[in-house]
């Protein structure tokens, strides 16, 4: 049944946004198999978890009715970060999310681990909330090490941090129904980050941050609860 499901869907997905236009096809996912235990996480393909680290150990990515399943647990200190492998400069990643809440959301962030300016390796996100779209360049404002490192002592910002950080992030009204599967297609060219929801474009950012040459890790960040399915990551160059 869910092949024949996404099979359709797929060819739905084709038929709106063309495959010529995201690139070439590096990896996909469709979550059709089973985990071999349920009490810690095991995503299996490539995916990694911070459940070690963050929240104790305990499992908070359930592979479920075909589907990824993440949710964060009560000891967690720290959103569940679903991480995978994404090496491309320009490139796009596609996949089918749901909300269960409205208070869910489910961030696409963009990470370069071995660029060591940045917190953490952020580079920029796209986050999906009930309500909006926010696209926000990451690496030159929040997470730049020096205005990050600042923040965290609680010092005051100099007048060049405060400035970075301006003008760093977009925010698009866009409620998002709850409970229902929806196709996301996030898209990187250039200096320019842009979010499609359905087939229609919801909001584009251009930003010095996203223009990184070399996008390495993909995480799904989810700060309570989100569902994901039919992952592909694709690669222009």
């Amino acid at each position: 049944m869910k092949r024949s499901l996404l099979l359709l869907a797929t060819l739905a997905f084709t038929s709106v946004m063309g495959t010529d236009d995201l690139g070439e096809l590096l990896f996909e996912d469709p979550f059709d198999r089973n985990e071999s235990q349920e009490m810690k996480d095991e995503p299996g393909k490539g995916w990694g978890t911070n459940s070690k680290s963050r929240a104790k150990g305990n499992k908070q990515v359930d592979l479920k009715d075909g589907a990824m399943s993440i949710f964060i647990h009560a000891q967690a200190d720290h959103a569940v970060s679903v991480t995978h492998p994404a090496e491309f400069t320009d490139g796009a990643v596609s996949l089918r999310f749901m909300l269960e809440d409205a208070k869910d959301s489910l961030g696409l962030n963009f990470a370069d681990l071995a660029f060591k300016e940045v917190h953490a390796g952020h580079l920029f996100v796209a986050k999906v909330s009930a309500n909006s779209v926010q696209l926000q360049d990451l690496k030159t404002g929040n997470m730049r090490l020096d205005i990050r490192e600042a923040r965290q002592a609680k010092q005051k910002l100099t007048a060049e941090q405060d400035a970075a950080i301006k003008g760093k992030e977009k925010t698009v009204p866009y409620a998002v129904e709850i409970g229902k599967w929806h196709d996301l297609v996030v898209k990187v060219r250039g200096d320019m980050l842009s979010a499609s929801i359905d087939g229609q474009l919801i909001g584009s950012f251009s930003s010095p941050g996203i223009a990184h040459p070399t996008k390495r890790l993909l995480r799904l960040a989810v700060p309570r609860n989100a569902v994901v399915d039919d992952v592909k990551i694709w690669r222009v160059n």
